[in-house]
């Protein structure tokens, strides 16, 4: 080297120096914090991905929280519902006891009753203190309210047990179509064996002995000859509780139908002693003409049919009067009115105001990610049917009270009530296992992924980044030596001026 103004030999070992530099110093942040990117200029593309992957690991996260904490409201629920379950066994038992009536005296009764009436007190109670931070789980709070549904007229029942309600506050329109009516089993006892009209009973003098089996049991009539219908009526309806069935007059036909509707309902009749005369005096099997058959037969059975019913266009689920849709966004049952509402080609609608308790068990807040449930009122008021009654009434001086009430009637509401409960009971553990339950396992795994697919893109890699930093210090001593050497060199021009 012969000049000595400008060491290019210096400048170039510098630059190297300080890109060493440069590298090392990014080395030690990677190693000290443990991430690969710690700003934007390490990675511009895998700061953007990174941190929306970190955005979804945060909502995925809520996500598990909400459904964790959907969990614990239902087993509140759960809790209250499981107490009023024991609480009606317990008036099960009171009723049962109580209709020996023989061997329970007044004092007896009336002690049946004050334990009925403290019963009934507390379950009021605990349907109005189960709660939830505050929010009161049983008292029909988280309950759907619905409007413009004929109840009593065409549907005597409606049920939601689930819907998905826009956030705006919109409204849920439910329509109902009978397609079929729902029929009940039907079998005609007719006065005269030859089929001639007749309004009493006409079997050549002699006796007819029947026995007429219904939903409920069994029993036999004997009628004798010349009985009038209206009279075979009268015997049958006697028993009409005990068989399940009910006989009117039909023209010259005594009609035995089903008390209930449906596939399950069905009544038999069977001759045991027609006096030898082989007359055809029972028929089923509606000859589509509104009559019925005659077929010589000794014993006839009809049983019910189901009403076939769509609702909002889907084919329902169908027992007797009530039908049921189940979809993910509609949980409905809706029991027709036997007389107004069981009618084919009959239109029914109502809507859905509001209501159900609403968790959001997705990352994403949205209407697909929102899944509701109705929890119905269990106080004394709503615990029942309309068609027996409810627990209320067998309060004192109620139409079932246990002193001087129809005891039947407070059977059938407890009955009804059990199964209202025992129903919400396994509607809420089918929505802890296999909604929360689920959707917890799945966001987890998708919590796992989720966070490995951000911790590839942006955490250090160390076995990497220790191997980088040793080549960076070593490359450092390197340059470092070098500027040292560059810096000594012009020294030699001065032996020219020797």
């Amino acid at each position: 080297m012969s000049r000595i103004n400008t060491n290019v030999s210096s400048m170039l070992a510098q630059r190297n120096l300080g890109n060493q530099n440069v590298g090392l110093n990014k080395s030690l942040q990677r190693l000290s914090t443990g991430l690969r990117i710690n700003r934007g200029a390490d990675d511009p593309a895998g700061l953007i991905a990174s941190e929306n992957l970190r955005s979804e690991t945060a909502a995925i996260n809520s996500a598990i929280t909400n459904a964790e904490r959907a969990e614990q409201v239902m087993n509140v629920a759960e809790g209250g519902l499981q107490e009023v379950s024991n609480l009606l066994v317990e008036l099960q038992s009171l009723v049962s006891s109580t209709a020996n009536e023989a061997g329970v005296s007044s004092e007896e009764k009336e002690a049946n009753q004050l334990q009925i009436d403290s019963i009934l007190q507390t379950i009021d109670r605990i349907a109005n203190a189960t709660e939830f931070q505050g929010e009161k789980l049983l008292n029909g709070n988280f309950d759907y309210q619905t409007s413009g549904a004929d109840i009593g007229s065409e549907l005597s029942d409606v049920k939601v047990n689930a819907a998905k309600l826009s956030s705006d506050g919109s409204s849920m329109t439910v329509n109902v179509e009978v397609a079929t009516a729902a029929t009940t089993g039907s079998i005609a006892i007719r006065g005269n064996k030859d089929g001639a009209t007749a309004g009493d009973l006409d079997n050549d003098g002699n006796s007819f002995t029947v026995e007429v089996t219904g939903d409920e049991g069994t029993q036999q009539f004997t009628f004798a000859d010349g009985t009038a219908m209206s009279d075979v009526q009268d015997a049958i309806n006697t028993f009409a509780d005990e068989l399940g069935v009910s006989a009117s007059l039909s023209g010259d036909y005594a009609r035995v139908d089903s008390k209930t509707f449906g596939s399950d309902s069905f009544v038999r009749v069977r001759v045991l002693n027609d006096g030898g005369t082989g007359g055809n005096l029972i028929g089923a099997s509606d000859d589509g003409a509104g009559g019925y058959a005659f077929a010589g037969a000794g014993e006839s059975q009809d049983a019910g049919s189901d009403a076939t019913v769509l609702i909002n266009g889907t084919q329902a689920t169908t027992d007797g009067l009530t039908a049921r849709v189940s979809n993910a966004g509609l949980d409905v049952a809706v029991t027709l009115d036997a007389t107004t509402g069981n009618v084919a080609a009959g239109t029914f609608t109502f809507d859905i105001d509001g209501g159900g308790a609403n968790f959001n068990l997705a990352p994403d807040v949205s209407l697909a990610s929102k899944v509701s449930l109705g929890l119905e009122t269990v106080t004394t008021g709503n615990l029942g049917s309309n068609s027996a009654g409810f627990l209320s009434d067998l309060k004192s001086g109620g139409a079932a009270n246990v002193k001087n009430g129809d005891l039947g009637q407070a059977q059938s509401v407890i009955d009804d009530a059990i199964k209202q409960v025992s129903s919400l009971r396994g509607r809420l553990g089918a929505f802890q296992k296999n909604v929360v339950g689920s959707t917890i396992s799945s966001l987890g795994v998708a919590l796992e992924n989720t966070a490995a697919a951000e911790s590839q893109i942006r955490d250090t890699d160390f076995a990497a980044e220790t191997a980088a930093l040793t080549r960076g210090q070593i490359l450092q001593q390197a340059a470092i030596q070098s500027l040292s050497l560059a810096n000594s060199g012009p020294q030699a021009v001065l032996s020219l001026l020797g």
